[in-house]
């Protein structure tokens, strides 16, 4: 993932800083116009025929389409997903969570055009068409991107507990384990248009995660290893015989004994040795007394 590394040097200061209050403003707009004006939600789906017509505001109107629910439950869920989204940018950085959303909002209206397509093959009939889109362009929302963010997070903070129902404490990985089973579940049993959506939402999970191992360089584990490090190589330089420096706790040689040595502390071992490169891999770990 060089580019993304690249595009974040170059585009990163234009970056949405806490994009997911955004989202979930659209989301309260969203059931403002359910309450107030519910007609006006055929004119804000996700429809490729309509927006192939010129009525292109669809391919942004539909995020204001929001997930249904009772007030309670539309309430937990948007404190948990706001929650979610700001754990993710802060341990991302906002440019990468930009890229993370928008790419699933972008893969998610692809994924319309290639439904239409594949009715336009299979069916035919444009009559046909037009009613098999309209009514599978319903589940084209952003259900699957909070999964989608939802699955980030448990990837990146797995052992990270959550209380569900406010009771039940739960890691965060088995919540990502349930919710992967249910999309499975969702794919085998719909059709060829509930796996489309589905994958259509899904892929920016997909190649965040499955493409390459950048991701992992920002999990909570890795911050820790590298905040170790850091730790261990700023540590205090000890002064040896001879005014040497470093010093193997193996071999007990020094940087005078041969300047061709590299010397490095080891994490693994409780205090502070340091070995040369011939031993930093082979010598038996110093355990706590």
């Amino acid at each position: 993932m060089n580019w993304l590394n690249k595009m974040e040097r170059k585009f990163g200061r234009y970056a949405i800083n806490n994009l997911t209050m955004y989202l979930i403003g659209a989301y309260v707009v969203g059931y403002g116009i359910d309450l107030f004006l519910p007609d006006l939600f055929q004119w804000l789906v996700l429809n490729p025929i309509l927006i192939m017509q010129g009525q292109v505001w669809r391919i942004i109107s539909w995020v204001l389409v929001p997930p249904s629910g009772n007030p309670l439950t539309i309430l937990i869920m948007l404190i948990f997903y706001y929650s979610v989204g700001r754990a993710l940018e802060r341990s991302w950085g906002a440019f990468r969570y930009n890229i993370y959303i928008f790419s699933g909002l972008l893969f998610t209206v692809a994924g319309s055009f290639v439904m239409w397509a594949y009715y336009a093959v299979t069916v035919k009939e444009a009559a046909m068409v037009a009613m098999n889109v309209t009514v599978y362009c319903m589940f084209f929302s952003t259900y699957y991107i909070n999964m989608s963010i939802f699955l980030a997070f448990a990837a990146m903070f797995p052992d990270m507990e959550v209380l569900l129902y406010f009771i039940i404490p739960l890691k965060v990985k088995w919540l990502g384990i349930a919710y992967a089973v249910l999309l499975v579940w969702d794919m085998l049993r719909g059709n060829v248009a509930i796996r489309i959506v589905i994958i259509a939402s899904l892929l920016n999970f997909i190649l965040f995660f499955f493409s390459g191992r950048n991701m992992k360089t920002y999990s909570p584990k890795e911050q820790m290893r590298k905040r170790k490090y850091k730790k261990q190589v700023e540590r205090p330089k000890m002064q040896y015989g001879n005014g040497a420096r470093h010093r193997c706790a193996v071999c007990g040689r020094t940087e005078l004994d041969n300047p061709n040595l590299e010397f490095r502390f080891c994490s693994k071992c409780k205090g502070n040795y340091e070995y040369c490169n011939e031993h930093l891999f082979t010598h038996e770990h110093v355990k706590e007394l």
